[in-house]
């Protein structure tokens, strides 16, 4: 084990995956994780995704604070601790926003990061099993693939969004989105791919690439008198200890961690800090600030059948013979990613770009799944793509182990609400169409009493849950205020750098996996364009 590395990057996540293998052709890397290998079957298998939710040695189980719009409760976060991140714990759908959102960034003044930019890097990243085509690349490290033999009350979610008014779409991913169909996923023989396993596990063995699981970063080591950083301390099984990084360090450690990191090591806002004892190197207020995420409500119908993913004594038959069947060719219900289908629609035709988007899962899901639901049904997610509220991260105290303050302040602004109840009645729609209303027995919960403004106004409050995508703590920008450059450098100090989903400046609009693959990508060359 050395202590003295080209690059230390922080965080093994989609992000910092991609990062450590490509700055390994450069230099001497260290990539740093406070979770394990993260090789559990519960990860590569598809169909463990509840497991992982509900458990905590693939998850930091974050919760928020009170969120005073929505009654007052504490939302649960899920952020993935291992090797690869939240995409070992996620849903492994592979989606890249829409185009307007990378060129919305880029008219803010982050040059370098327009669609046109973009889309090459996306390619590059894939090996489509579609083929390659103006949208799709082949022969990269990621897997994208179609589902295979989705559930059948997935097939019929499709064939009702059609009868309900919107456009059946085969690639989200493609000229246009808006419409409803089945995801890619970023599976390989119906096997979860994270961003670890696609870009870490092919690199050569002899690759400059240290990976240490079980480090905890406690700060960043700074030099107050150059303003460089120069290393990382850490906390493992053997103790406290330094690591020293010749060229620059990396912060990888996602929307929650990584501006916790920023500000327990002298940058954030000075008066916070010293509130807490902490030195101040660079006053910089906007870490921890402009916090978005995707708020998102479920409604749930039992089915009159047993195609769903249920409990009941039917299942454990089934899950024996699905067992047998994806142990032979990877399919079937294990190799299933849960919300194989979806779609996007505008909550108002007068929107320019497509504001809303569903997940489709054939079972019922309540409370992120760590509440058991007793029967077959299905639920169907609807969420706000691009939220006006904005959140914050603050530290509790000085101690990395300890969870930041987690505030979303969802439904803040009072457009929010307005675009989710939009997007409530469309799910109903759906919902009441002939292909999904042929499998309808009963609604599961008081969704079904719910009509006027004020009633369903009363549900999301009572109900809305996070679908994971936190992004914005460390807003990257044009402008002096923003915390890092486009370039991902941060303000004010030399050799230190942010690359995962904290620096959006907004929510993309879809899942944001891809999108911070992509961010990894980027923070490379632009790393490595000097040398």
């Amino acid at each position: 084990m050395q202590d003295h590395y080209d690059y230390i990057v922080v965080g093994a996540g989609s992000a910092g995956s991609v990062l450590a293998a490509r700055l390994s052709a450069a230099g001497s890397v260290c990539l740093l994780e406070a979770g394990d290998a993260a090789r559990s079957a519960s990860v590569e298998v598809p169909m463990g995704l509840p497991l992982l939710l509900r458990g905590t040695r693939h998850n930091w189980a974050f919760d928020t604070v009170a969120q005073a719009a929505l009654d007052g409760r504490r939302l649960y976060w899920p952020r993935g601790k291992g090797l690869g991140g939240s995409s070992a714990i996620n849903a492994m759908i592979y989606m890249r926003g829409d185009p307007s959102d990378y060129d919305a960034w880029a008219a803010a003044g982050c040059h370098g990061w327009d669609w046109e930019s973009l889309l090459p890097l996306f390619r590059a990243h894939e090996d489509c099993t579609r083929g390659a085509d103006a949208w799709h690349g082949v022969g990269g490290p990621l897997p994208v693939s179609d589902i295979a033999r989705p559930n059948a009350l997935s097939l019929a979610f499709v064939d009702a969004g059609v009868q309900a008014g919107l456009a059946a779409r085969d690639d989200f991913n493609g000229a246009a989105r808006d419409g409803v169909g089945l995801h890619q996923v970023t599976q390989r023989g119906g096997r979860r791919v994270s961003a670890a396993r696609a870009f870490l596990d092919a690199l050569p063995n002899d690759a400059p690439l240290q990976v240490r699981c079980g480090a905890l970063v406690t700060r960043v080591l700074i030099d107050p008198d150059s303003r460089r950083a120069y290393g990382v301390e850490l906390r493992d099984a053997g103790g406290t200890r330094t690591l020293h990084a010749r060229r620059e360090v990396v912060l990888c450690a996602g929307a929650v961690q990584t501006p916790q990191l920023l500000m327990l090591s002298g940058v954030g806002d000075g008066a916070a800090l010293q509130r807490l004892g902490l030195r101040c190197v660079q006053h910089s207020p906007q870490v921890g600030t402009n916090l978005q995420d995707h708020l998102d409500v479920t409604l749930l119908q039992r089915e009159r059948g047993t195609l769903a993913v249920g409990v009941g004594p039917r299942m454990l038959p089934r899950l024996l013979r699905e067992t047998a069947r994806w142990r032979r060719d990877g399919s079937g219900l294990l190799a299933s990613n849960a919300a194989e289908a979806g779609g996007f629609a505008r909550s108002d035709p007068t929107q320019a770009r497509a504001d809303l988007q569903f997940h489709f899962v054939p079972s019922l899901l309540r409370d992120h799944g760590r509440r058991l639901c007793w029967g077959y049904g299905y639920t169907l997610h609807v969420c706000q793509l691009y939220p006006y509220s904005r959140g914050r991260i603050e530290l509790v105290d000085a101690d990395a182990a300890t969870p930041p303050r987690i505030d979303p302040n969802y439904l803040g602004d009072a457009r929010d609400l307005a675009v989710l109840r939009a997007g409530f009645r469309l799910a109903r729609a759906i919902l009441g169409a002939p292909a999904l209303r042929a499998h309808f027995a009963a609604e599961y919960d008081a969704s079904a009493a719910v009509d006027a403004d004020a009633a369903i106004d009363a549900f999301i409050r009572a109900h809305a849950e996070s679908i994971y995508h936190p992004v914005g703590s460390c807003r990257m920008g044009g402008d002096a205020g923003s915390v890092v450059d486009p370039d991902l450098r941060v303000r004010g100090i030399d050799a230190l750098r942010v690359a995962d989903a904290s620096i959006m400046p907004t929510l993309i609009g879809g899942n944001t996996n891809a999108p911070c693959m992509v961010i990894g990508e980027m923070a490379a060359r632009r790393m490595l364009a000097p040398h």
